[in-house]
């Protein structure tokens, strides 16, 4: 018996499944007895009047041992429980009625199943960073265009010019370098980025979210021990942990920090073409407004048709346009220091900032709405972390995007403190002579690439919302076999440019977008700075007090730009935070929705001992609980496609307990999606056996390019089922064999035989009665061989839902609209492309 499932610890709620706060209290009970079990051990071995063998005697030790640490232990353990309850990770889940796991397999979950952060070096790093700069930098590497004109109204003075420039360059400094470069990127969930990666990253360590049953077993959940906590980090975490207000908040603004982005990804598009294109009044001016609402539709058209393309490919034109980009900016910036005003240099005294903002008071303040346009684009950088790296991102900001945006501010500065009238279009009227038309191409060009963060970004972060089950599960085509990140939502990327498309209709020019710009960005970067202060203290451990004071001021920081922006809220603002609320509601309507069906199936979770039992003549029987009916066997292989792949498919207890027969094999048939291209064959397949006669489960591992449910399905589950059984058979073999040559091991006695299974040898399982067959796996592959050949069945649950009467009205809306949803995006069985006359669907009702 292994200590950790003995009946005292089994029956304390943090003990159930061998976690490391079992381990931890185990340990601890030995090392406070480790004394009074070296004595027992003694009087074990000294106590037999013959010498037993030697493995009679280990085993006698070993049993007498742990009867003895467990009595030894019980008070101390008690003790330690109380004191390690907050180390804990609870399960809130909702699980099954039954604690029970006799039909768990420890290869159910290999640490091949969860997700690993993918790490890159060398040219791969490289070329991610090329890539990134493509892709991430076109929002905030545009801003140079318009972040003057946006700031001033009229012809600035000297004075307030260096005291803005300033203000630009510490804010690039500290918001986008200090505070995202250098600590968010950080915050990532596996390799994911993005306000609900880190979200997600808390739930791993706190106690603040229900999870997916179907998800909870594969997500690796970690936590800092109490004791390497300080009092304060300790009293904190489970003050925030029992609070049902923090845990509704936290949800709450980790979903707003998600559409606040995408809502940014309907207005950003329109914002940046229709820009570039009235770019060409420039050389145009009699340019008519239709002509350029039509050729930016044009483009928005293209724009998100070229999407299926991946970022791979697309970024063979994207990046080279965007570093070229940045280096005219570069090279204006420093042609215009060597000939015009470089006193601005003085900018970088901090001191300048504060001056400004004192000097101009209420107006200072307002101006800051301008300002934040130099670095919006931030938002989408980490949430883009998953399709590159932070490597890759950290390298291609610090080493050229950074000092080339620096360069870009600084010149154009030093061109207006000599031409303060060129504020109003501060990049051309800036560009040295002969470099116009040049510098036209290039930016219309750039504009339109700076749409791709946002629009890759909310890929990423719409993906990350499904797999918590905040939406429904929509199809995502992974673009590379290299870079696993990287990923295209096609239904999402249609209605963005729909989206797109009636915004740049309906607005038809930049000045009125500009005005709906910049309030999401800047809730998110609020969101964003109290997030990651709490995976400070709860993630990386840092204590309180040192988290504290940064968090304070970046926080006032954020707050401050917030507060500015929040102006905008009635000239146009408001849209954005409109269509960001409708998305948030639609996801949380879904994820309540989620919830209630959960705990509706939980009832029905349950293993097959449950309404399963087998009488002494060898016949299957559902239990007293369901009438103590006898179940009839029907010829023929039943795969069972089960959803969850643990314990008892919800399907089969419904086919047995409703329909009162089994089919001759059955094989409850799990699909596993892994987020790697491809899973080699040797790795695809795990076998085990389960409690009822002929009766097994397969989990079936697959990469997002493998293709699984193909027209020979049931002849690979039949091979492997069978390839497991022969694996059984030279088991068996070989521990007869063993027990011919040491007859202390005790021999098979019963109709009941425990054999271990071909996928872990710590997992066993009763084998079939022999009905005196000398060789009982003969006769199961004998029936096994017999049922394929008779007949094939694929039998799939559909279950459906219903309101339970007597629901209140707001409830009652909430979950119809959540069927409503379900209804129109759940899977169709003639999705699964399987053969019609082998097909059986088994329909059950749940009341939510």
């Amino acid at each position: 018996m292994n200590l950790e499932r003995a009946p005292y610890f089994s029956s304390s709620p943090s003990c159930r499944a061998p976690t490391a706060v079992g381990q931890t209290t185990i340990s601890n009970a030995v090392k406070h007895f480790r004394p009074s079990l070296t004595h027992v051990s003694e009087q074990l071995c000294a106590s037999p009047a013959e010498p037993p063998s030697p493995r009679r005697s280990l085993s006698t030790l070993k049993r007498s041992s742990r009867r003895s640490l467990l009595m030894l232990a019980e008070p101390v353990v008690r003790r330690l429980n109380l004191q390690d309850e907050d180390d804990a990770v609870q399960d809130d889940s909702f699980s099954s009625k039954d604690g029970s796991a006799e039909d768990d397999d420890p290869d159910l979950r290999r640490a091949s199943d969860f997700k690993h952060k993918q790490t890159f070096k060398g040219r791969y790093l490289l070329w991610l960073a090329y890539q990134s700069v493509g892709v991430i930098y076109g929002d905030i590497g545009t801003s140079p265009l318009y972040v003057y004109s946006g700031v001033f109204s009229a012809p600035p003075s000297k004075q307030d010019l260096v005291g803005i420039l300033s203000i630009i360059l510490w804010s690039l400094s500290i918001m986008v370098t200090f505070k995202y470069i250098l600590c968010i990127l950080y915050a990532d969930n596996d390799g994911e980025g993005g306000s609900f990666s880190t979200y997600s990253l808390l739930s791993r360590y706190l106690n603040i979210t229900n999870r997916d049953p179907r998800e909870a077993t594969l997500v690796q959940m970690k936590r800092i021990k109490s004791g390497e906590l300080e009092v304060a980090g300790r009293t904190l975490r489970r003050g925030l942990e029992h609070s049902k207000a923090f845990k509704e908040i936290m949800k709450v603004v980790g979903i707003v920090a998600v559409t606040a982005v995408m809502a940014d990804g309907v207005l950003t598009p329109a914002q940046s073409v229709l820009g570039a294109v009235q770019g060409i009044e420039v050389v145009k001016p009699d340019i008519s407004k239709s002509t350029v609402l039509g050729v930016t539709n044009a483009i928005l058209v293209f724009l998100f048709a070229i999407q299926p393309l991946g970022i791979s490919r697309m970024t063979f034109a994207f990046s080279p346009i965007i570093i070229i980009w940045l280096g005219f900016n570069a090279a204006f910036g420093i042609y215009n220091l060597v000939n015009y005003d470089a006193s601005v240099f003085r900018a970088f005294n901090p001191g300048l900032a504060f001056e400004f903002l004192i000097r101009n008071g209420h107006q200072g303040w307002r101006m800051l709405g301008g300002v934040l346009l130099s670095f919006t684009g931030v938002e989408a950088l980490f949430a883009d972390l998953g399709a590159f790296s932070r490597s890759a991102i950290q390298l291609s900001w610090l080493t050229y995007t950074y000092p080339c945006l620096l360069l870009a501010y600084i010149g154009q500065a030093a061109y207006i403190s000599d031409h303060p009238e060129a504020y109003s279009n501060p990049f051309f009227n800036a560009a040295p002579p002969g470099t116009l038309y040049p510098a036209l191409v290039m930016a219309i060009l750039a504009a339109i690439v700076a749409s791709q963060a946002i629009i890759t970004a909310s890929f990423q972060l719409l993906s990350q919302v499904m797999k918590l089950s905040y939406f429904p599960q929509l199809k995502i085509v992974h673009t590379s076999t290299t870079f696993h990140g990287q990923l295209y939502v096609p239904l999402a990327n249609w209605l963005l440019m729909i989206g797109t498309i009636l915004v740049a209709s309906i607005y038809n020019n930049t000045t009125s977008l500009g005005n709906a710009y910049g309030v999401c960005v800047m809730l998110v970067t609020f969101f964003d700075t109290s997030m990651v202060a709490l995976a400070a203290m709860f993630v990386w451990g840092y204590r309180p007090y040192v988290v504290f004071l940064p968090w304070l001021i970046i926080a006032c920081h954020d707050a401050t730009y917030l507060s500015s922006a929040l102006e905008k809220v009635p000239k146009g603002g408001w849209f954005t935070l409109t269509l960001a609320a409708l998305l948030a509601l639609i996801f949380l309507t879904w994820r309540y929705g989620k919830e209630q069906q959960w705990r509706a199936e939980a009832e029905d979770r349950f293993p097959t001992s449950h309404f399963i039992h087998k009488s002494r003549d060898g016949s299957m029987h559902l239990t007293e609980l369901y009438s103590n009916i006898p179940l009839s066997s029907t010829r023929g292989l039943g795969i069972f496609f089960d959803k969850a792949g643990e314990t008892t498919p919800i399907v089969f207890s419904q086919f047995a307990i409703k329909l009162t027969a089994l089919p001759e094999v059955m094989v409850f048939f799990h699909l596993r999606p892994l987020e790697r291209p491809s899973i080699p064959p040797e790795e695809r397949f795990s076998v085990s056996r389960l409690a009822i006669p002929n009766c097994y489960r397969v989990v079936c591992r697959h990469g997002y390019n493998d293709t699984v449910i193909t027209a020979d399905l049931s002849a690979i589950i039949y091979q492997q089922v069978r390839d497991f059984i022969d694996s059984s058979v030279h088991r068996e073999a070989l521990a007869k064999e063993e027990e011919q040559h040491d007859p202390n091991i005790p021999r098979r006695s019963g109709d009941l035989a425990r054999i271990p299974t071909a996928t872990s040898a710590e997992h066993t399982a009763p084998a079939l009665p022999t009905d005196g067959d000398k060789d009982p796996d003969h006769a199961e592959l004998n029936h096994l061989d017999a049922a394929f050949e008779h007949k094939v069945l694929y039998i799939v649950g559909k279950e459906s839902l219903k309101v339970k009467p007597k629901t209140g009205f707001i409830r009652r809306s909430v979950l119809w609209a959540f069927l409503w949803m379900r209804e129109n995006t759940r899977g169709k069985i003639a999705d699964l492309r399987l053969p019609g006359e082998s097909v059986v669907e088994v329909g059950f009702l749940k009341e939510i």
